[in-house]
């Protein structure tokens, strides 16, 4: 490490010390809980990286487990009761979620390590400790999108190799869907046979002034993604199906070739990191919804929701910390966990479907005599 980056790195340190009120020893020899107000802060740091995060819920809470917080509400609320007899008006909760499921923060490690070269590189930069804070709350953000869309179990040791999109580290929101409310998935049409699901979808079938056009083009379960999004809707509770706050995401695979220059576009105007972390709004709704592409959503699927029915929950003073310098791997070290969860708030505001083949027209048949 050169002498300006020990400097540097010791400014580091020294910050983080005061805003937790230890010694400087204490960050570099002791895993420490991080201040409460420290830790307000680095989640709201963390929202405010991502336009996706922003839209859906990141809620503190204080016990590890126990039943969802409620956020919005999953009933009407309208009633009439007789009570010129027995009868008597009762009031209940519209934001109860008890009977869907409960929710359990389990650990999340963000571990990670900044060689000494990479530290050499920003020593003169006067925001040292600000690209060293956000170039990791940023990936945690990236992180929590990924395991959201894409987690499926909570290993005790997970394996990146294995599992690219943090398949392992926690149980997403796509996978409670399908484990506990299966009535709200699509995953198979009439055309499959066998054990391998699969709902296919006629490519480049438009649907004007509600007429299907091209229909031959193609042998499919549904003409288009706007028809499939439709029936979808009735897997919803009747009293969310036209809410206006719904939209249906859509995995970049099924539209690529449609609006393969907006996709390009997006990415032009964009960095890569910036890219991950936004909303992009297709220019043709789907079931009269607005259809958005996000960040890690799987590539053939589609998800009718409002984004404020997905939730992380964070459990308060569960953030752990410490900081090593690691001389032997020439590189600095920070050790950083807290405890979370993947939340669907309404399970009856929500529509997943998977298994998503665009269909291809299949080839005319060869004529006695063709084909040499």
């Amino acid at each position: 490490m050169h002498p300006k980056t020990r400097i540097a790195f010791a400014a580091y340190v020294s910050q983080i010390a005061l805003l937790n009120g230890l010694s400087d020893e204490d960050v570099k020899t002791t895993k420490f809980a991080i201040a409460p107000a420290v830790e307000q802060k680095l989640e709201e740091r963390i929202k405010e990286s991502s336009e996706f995060l922003q839209a859906i819920n990141i809620v503190p809470v204080i016990q590890q487990s126990g039943d969802k917080v409620g956020v919005t509400v999953t009933r009407p609320i309208a009633s009439r009761t007789d009570t010129s007899g027995d009868g008597e008006r009762d009031a209940t909760d519209p934001t109860d979620t008890t009977a869907n499921d409960t929710y359990f923060c389990r650990q999340t490690n963000f571990d990670h390590s900044i060689r000494y070269a990479k530290l050499d590189a920003w020593r003169h930069k006067p925001e040292f400790q600000q690209l060293l804070r956000d170039v990791i709350l940023k990936q945690q953000g990236r992180d929590r999108i990924m395991i959201g869309f894409n987690g499926t179990s909570a290993a005790p040791t997970t394996n990146r190799v294995l599992n690219p999109l943090l398949q392992d580290v926690n149980e997403g929101w796509l996978h409670k869907i399908r484990t506990r409310a299966e009535a709200r998935v699509l995953d198979n049409g009439a055309l499959t046979d066998g054990e391998d699901k699969a709902i296919y979808v006629a490519s480049g079938v438009e649907v004007v002034d509600g007429e299907a056009s091209n229909v031959e083009t193609a042998e499919a379960d549904y003409a288009n993604l706007d028809a499939l999004a439709f029936d979808a809707l009735d897997l919803l509770d009747p009293w969310h199906r036209s809410d206006t706050d719904l939209v249906v995401i859509v995995g970049w695979a099924l539209v690529k070739d449609k609006y393969l220059s907006l996709l390009q576009g997006a990415k032009d105007t964009a960095t890569e990191n910036e890219a991950a972390h936004r909303i992009l709004t297709l220019p043709k709704q789907l079931a009269g919804k607005r259809a958005v592409i996000v960040p890690f959503f799987p590539e053939d699927a589609l998800l009718i929701t409002s984004l404020d029915n997905l939730s992380v929950y964070w459990q308060e003073e569960t953030r752990r910390r410490q900081i090593e310098n690691e001389p032997k791997k020439d590189r600095i070290a920070n050790y950083e966990s807290v405890n979370e969860d993947y939340v669907v708030e309404d399970y009856g505001r929500c529509a997943l479907i998977e298994n998503i083949k665009m269909a291809k027209k299949p080839a005319p048949p060869v004529a006695p005599g063709e084909g040499g």
